[in-house]
């Protein structure tokens, strides 16, 4: 059995800081002089957190172990509770490694394996450890007792399909929008700086100078404009820098991050399912971002880890995608509805609108004609994703695409398929259509939702995939 490495200590308490930094400098700095029961109390209360917090990270790792075993990871946890899990290689689907600068300082790193499972223990995170340490785990996960380096040079190569450049890193920035950032950091600045300092006077006479001294204003406002944009480079920077994508014959590889270096890798067998995802900017711009669907994880953080390159020219992504996954190919031409559905679409109730004149009714009668726009909002959006949605049956292979400001295409294959759903309402018994929800295996179950198809079309959907236990 192995301690975890001491520097977890330091990790721990940085990230304990991190949460808590804001309560100490309002109890002890901004509060500093109030002689409050409540503040006096919360200082205590603090204070005894602090403590219980920094003595449960020093036990919990003076007990906390681990060992590779055979074909297994054993991990032994508990203070006063021992508990101890035993997690199967062959349930293990894919990796993640993490490298902050608090890691950096010390030459150390991270590394988190995630099984086909859900809920509190479906990973197994080691938070420090040597890089020599994280070699020796992967070489085992592989079952083969040798360094990284000799089994690169044992001929599994890996090939680039793509690296970010600085053109790439740009339209990132712009694309992403986060050079409009600053203004509502700003904003937020502001409404914390009125609520403890009496601002407001200041303020309202510095922006009557700024108005009847317009050319100033405008200079004020293009600098911070200047001033956005380089602080979204650099945290687009920070976070897509050192893109790069690439695979060998079992494997597919993601390192990306600056500061945080963080690196992904998943079987290429263990992929359920890929996601297609466009926004209305990235559509204009011919971008697209590829996620890979994987038993071994689907929240939003693995989401935007196992994705390719998020701001990829669309064909681009499409060349990589087949290149390193062959049956996974994404057709154009798809078939479309038929012009009921988007009636069966426009029929459906219009809850939102219906809260919003509720509220105002009750509040603020005066802006009733809010839910006007609201209501005509909510009939362009349902236009728009019954002009989107269309599906494509080939072989084993089905594809979806639905949404309207974000246009979303969906591909799997028929044995990734974990069971098909066919749904429908009274509205829908009405037009002759259904809904077909496809379930995929993934961390929790991802659930892909095809609504108004034929039911005829529905029956042939289902014998299709009733056809999947006689093809094992």
């Amino acid at each position: 059995m192995k301690r975890y490495h001491p520097a977890v200590i330091v990790v721990e308490l940085v990230s304990f800081i991190k949460n808590c930094i804001w309560f100490f400098l309002f109890l002890f700095v901004i509060k500093a002089s109030s002689t409050s029961d409540w503040v006096i109390w919360g200082r205590y209360l603090l204070l005894l957190a602090t403590v219980c917090t920094i003595l449960s990270i020093i036990l919990k790792w003076f007990f906390h172990r681990y060992e590779l075993v055979g074909d297994a990871i054993v991990i032994y946890e508990g203070i006063f509770v021992k508990k101890q899990r035993t997690v199967g290689l062959d349930r293990i689907h894919n990796h993640t490694s993490t490298t902050s600068f608090v890691h950096r300082w010390f030459g150390l790193t991270s590394i988190t394996l995630e099984t086909g499972t859900s809920g509190e223990n479906a990973s197994v995170e080691f938070k420090v450890i040597k890089k020599e340490e994280k070699e020796r785990i992967l070489a085992h996960l592989e079952q083969k007792q040798v360094s990284i380096e000799a089994l690169a040079d044992s001929g599994v190569e890996r090939t680039v399909h793509f690296r970010a450049t600085r053109k790439d890193l740009i339209k990132a920035s712009f694309t992403s929008l986060s050079f409009l950032a600053i203004f509502p950091l700003l904003s937020a600045l502001y409404a914390n700086l009125a609520d403890f300092f009496q601002i407001e006077k200041t303020t309202k006479n510095a922006f009557e100078y700024l108005w009847l001294h317009w050319w100033m204003l405008i200079i004020l406002f293009v600098l911070a404009l200047a001033l956005s944009v380089v602080i979204g480079l650099i945290q687009t920077t920070w976070k897509y820098g050192n893109y790069v994508i690439s695979d060998d014959r079992e494997r597919i590889y993601i390192e990306k991050g600056v500061g945080n270096f963080i690196s992904f890798s998943i079987q290429k067998q263990r992929v359920q399912a890929i996601i297609v995802e466009q926004t209305i900017l990235k559509r204009m711009l011919g971008l697209a971002s590829i996620k890979l669907i994987s038993a071994g994880g689907y929240d939003e953080e693995d989401q935007e880890t196992s994705s390719l390159y998020p701001f990829m020219p669309k064909q681009e992504a499409y060349r990589i995608l087949h290149t390193m996954l062959p049956d996974y190919r994404i057709e154009e031409h798809m078939e479309r509805f038929p012009i009921k559905v988007l009636w069966l679409k426009l029929l459906r109730p219009y809850y939102l609108s219906l809260l919003f004149l509720i509220g105002l009714w009750f509040f603020i009668r005066e802006w009733l004609w809010v839910t006007a726009i609201v209501f005509i909002i909510s009939v362009l959006l349902r236009i728009l994703d019954y002009w989107f949605t269309s599906y494509l049956r080939d072989g084993n292979t089905v594809q979806l695409r639905k949404g309207g400001l974000t246009n979303e295409t969906f591909v799997t294959h028929r044995n990734r398929i974990q069971q098909i759903t066919v749904k429908h309402t009274w509205l829908q018994r009405k037009f002759g259509v259904a809904t077909l929800l496809f379930s995929n295996k993934a961390k929790p179950m991802h659930e892909s939702k095809l609504y108004g198809v034929s039911k005829g079309e529905a029956e042939t959907f289902y014998m299709w995939y009733h056809k999947k236990s006689g093809s094992l």
